[in-house]
């Protein structure tokens, strides 16, 4: 499975973006899926899981109400809906899966990573 992050730009505070994952291969709607992010000085943190159904969701504390995380299997992509953006959601984002289904917030249960997207949001 090979992952495509896209969607991150520029934006004023308190602006949207959504942020996509596209995945190759056919295993994709059977992976959990998370989005991380990793600011600049700072480590990876967890911001947003769902499992493969779409059924069960898990958030930071911090983008809870503010962001969604979604997904569309039968286009194999995850997305990530950020809404009410702060210049403290300013990162890189990153998608990242598990073939495994039980994947959730921590970043080593994943086994596949996309690129990353950069996430600008300003003041």
């Amino acid at each position: 499975v090979q992952l495509q992050a896209s969607g991150g730009g520029l934006v004023q505070a308190g602006g949207s973006l959504r942020l996509s994952c596209a995945a190759s291969g056919r295993t994709f709607s059977r992976h959990a899926v998370g989005w991380f992010r990793q600011a600049p000085g700072k480590e990876r943190e967890f911001v947003a899981a769902i499992n493969w159904s779409g059924t069960s969701t898990s958030y930071v504390d911090s983008v809870k109400g503010r962001f969604t995380i979604s997904r569309d299997n039968a286009k194999n992509t995850a997305y990530l809906q950020m809404n009410s953006l702060k210049p403290e959601d300013t990162a890189v984002y990153y998608c990242a899966s598990d073939p495994y289904g039980s994947a959730w917030s921590s970043a080593k249960d994943y086994d596949y990573w996309g690129q990353g997207t950069l996430v600008t949001v300003s003041s």
